[in-house]
């Protein structure tokens, strides 16, 4: 569907499971050799066997994205290894959920260096090969929570700064044919919200069916559902597209 990313670096971020993997996934059948970064190396072969066994290209990456040395290694390795780096998504995130009286400076600390310094570092690195090559996708990943969340204090505004961080990444970045967007999920059933689910002392699907129910399209997201906007943005067809926050919630942002 979208032949310009064949052969393409890309680098996914929080790719072990989720909307990461199915990120990974998405852009390696369109032909994108793919460096799959998660923080257990072990945990990123997993998606890399999956991507191999439909006779794609990938390696995976066992780095702390809020570690610059990690980092920039990891961007060198993957242009040795498949050339340029050309598309970033920068999913890798965490949850450390709290109210903000409970809150310790760690759970704050830990989130926002996650989302935030992880997609700055990762940015910064892959904006270099970008630049020379006069063409590159950036996809940041913020959240529905990045408009409030009761117990999120952390990762709303983490969320949030992101919005800001892919403005200023399309304009400094766009006269070098560099499309910085972001991406929005509303309630996609992952890892991550089962277990929300089960802090809250809930079955999952209980929480998505109450979710649900307050879904214009009555139904939660999928993993796909992100790859796909992901993939598009990424895509020569989304080219006149930057700066831009898509939310993917199944209705109207609130």
């Amino acid at each position: 569907m979208y032949p310009e990313l064949k052969d393409r670096t890309a680098v996914v971020t929080g790719a072990a499971r989720g909307i990461g993997r199915a990120e990974a996934l998405r852009l390696a059948q369109e032909g994108a050799q793919v460096a799959v970064v998660d923080l257990r190396q072990q945990d990123a072969e997993e998606t890399v066997n999956q991507i191999r066994s439909q006779g794609g290209q990938a390696e995976a990456y066992g780095v702390n994205v809020a570690d610059g040395t990690a980092v920039k290694a990891m961007m060198e390795d993957a242009a040795r290894q498949f050339g340029p780096i050309a598309v970033l998504v920068n999913n890798a995130g965490i949850t450390r959920d709290n109210l903000l009286f409970k809150m310790s400076d760690e759970d704050w600390d830990s989130v926002i260096n996650t989302h935030l310094k992880g997609s700055f570092l990762c940015a910064r690195e892959a904006q270099r090969y970008m630049v020379d090559q006069k063409w590159g996708k950036i996809v940041n990943t913020s959240s529905t929570s990045a408009l409030g969340n009761r117990g999120q204090a952390n990762y709303s505004a983490a969320k949030a700064g992101l919005q800001g961080f892919t403005r200023t990444l399309a304009i400094e970045l766009g006269p070098f044919n560099i499309n910085v967007n972001a991406v929005a999920p509303g309630f996609i059933d992952t890892d991550m919200t089962r277990d929300t689910a089960r802090r809250l002392g809930l079955e999952p699907d209980q929480l998505k069916i109450g979710a649900a129910s307050r879904i214009p399209l009555r139904r939660v997201g999928v993993p796909d559902d992100i790859a796909n906007v992901v993939a598009f943005l990424c895509s020569e067809q989304a080219s006149f597209i930057s700066g831009q926050v898509i939310y993917v919630r199944g209705g109207p942002a609130e």
